[in-house]
């Protein structure tokens, strides 16, 4: 019984640093002659193992430790852009502290900055120049609404608070793809 608890502390601390090193790899488990059985990242030699298997793990998307579960599925399922301008100091400022308060990672973009967010905005705002403009997934949120905009946030899985210890979230801090505009 207690080797099996050692194993499954093993096993778990691999797996930990291989979180924390966010790349896939490879995991090695054999047993050894006495009835051992350990994890590794190295393949063990031949004549000291039995029963070998290999397991690839890690890789995929980049691990945010910082993040509840809860904020980074909504995050893979709906990600949060924001659309501002130079005009819109105090709408465009609240937006921003709406998102950083729930603790939403969100891509910040200015129409004016570049072709490409000029012409992501125009469609996805429908020819309107109001800012800000609000992209949780599929939906649109023109124009600052507090709780229309908690409603979309809601919907989409995002906790409704940060957790403590969790930092600030900023645009610039975790940039999103500009939304698929093509539909």
């Amino acid at each position: 019984m207690q080797s099996r608890l050692i194993a499954a502390a093993a096993l778990a601390a691999a797996f930990a640093a291989m979180a924390a090193a966010h790349a896939a790899t490879n995991v090695y488990r054999w047993v050894d002659k006495a009835g051992k059985v350990h994890f590794s990242d190295t393949p063990p030699a031949p004549e000291d193992a039995q029963d070998v298997s290999q397991r690839r793990v890690g890789g995929g998307f980049e691990q945010q430790p910082n993040l509840p579960y809860a904020t980074r599925m909504a995050m893979k399922a709906n990600p949060v852009t924001l659309y501002t301008a130079r005009g819109c100091a105090d709408a465009c400022e609240k937006a921003r502290e709406l998102l950083s308060n729930r603790g939403i990672p969100f891509g910040e973009r200015n129409p004016a900055a570049s072709a490409e967010d000029l012409e992501a905005f125009k469609k996805l705002s429908g020819g309107s120049a109001e800012v800000p403009l609000l992209v949780v997934g599929e939906a649109k949120l023109q124009g600052y609404d507090e709780a229309s905009w908690n409603g979309a946030l809601d919907n989409a899985g995002y906790p409704r608070t940060r957790l403590p210890g969790q930092p600030p979230t900023t645009g610039t801090a975790q940039p999103v793809p500009p939304a698929d505009t093509s539909r």
